[in-house]
């Protein structure tokens, strides 16, 4: 009987972009805790405190291997700026796309805002403290802060316009205006509760909502409320 006949088994050939891959990964993980680490220190101390030097000592590298991640100090910011908005849409707007346009979406953009706020009261909200930092300055990290700002106010904006086609507020009011007053009680909040500690101020900014809704709601609607 005639041996059988060996079948030569396939090498698998090594992927040459294999370790690239995992270099990138590497990278990119390495950056977001980077990122993330800087976040937390801006929301403490604002984004002009944020170094190179405070952030290699907090994460442990070296200060140049945290610019190579950044190449500048403004370009962190910037990054720091575009992590908080994630999140920020992530806590704030997303979730309040499950709820049905007009009121009842608007009044979950208004809630989510308001336990991102709360949560923000010890911290400190990079808007307003970037705010503070970059009203008088010029240049890309105050063009970025003002974006993400500008974004999530016309998404305001745009509930506030969906409540009126749907017939739960009234035509006549200005959605600029609504908006307006809805980020002054947030405004309002952060200065009462955090700079002043002046007890019970969420629960004034909650009531100073409902009455936007009396104030503006349309009738129909405000009789089933």
């Amino acid at each position: 009987m005639n041996p059988r006949p060996t079948i030569p088994v396939a090498t698998r050939k090594a992927d040459p972009v294999a370790p690239v891959r995992r270099a990138m990964h590497k990278g990119q993980t390495t950056k977001a805790a980077i990122i993330d680490a800087a976040l937390g220190l801006a929301s403490q101390i604002g984004l002009e405190g944020l170094s190179i030097g405070a952030l290699a000592e907090i994460t442990g590298m070296s200060k140049s291997g945290v610019f190579a991640h950044f190449g500048s100090r403004e370009e962190l910011q910037i990054s720091v700026i575009r992590q908080y908005h994630d999140r920020f849409e992530a806590e704030v707007f997303q979730p309040a796309l499950d709820q049905p346009r007009g009121i009842p979406r608007l009044q979950a953009l208004f809630d989510n805002w308001m336990v991102q706020t709360s949560a923000e009261i010890d911290s400190g909200c990079i808007y307003i403290s970037g705010a503070v930092e970059f009203d008088d300055r010029s240049g890309p990290v105050r063009d970025a802060l003002a974006s993400s700002v500008t974004s999530w106010q016309e998404a305001l904006r745009r509930a506030v316009m969906l409540a009126q086609e749907a017939g739960h507020l009234t035509h006549q009011v200005d959605p600029l205006q609504v908006t307006f007053e809805i980020h002054g009680l947030i405004l309002a909040l952060h200065y009462e509760a955090r700079f002043l500690k002046v007890p019970g101020a969420a629960e004034r900014a909650r009531q100073g909502f409902a009455r936007i809704l009396e104030r503006y709601g349309s009738p129909a609607v405000l009789d089933k409320r």
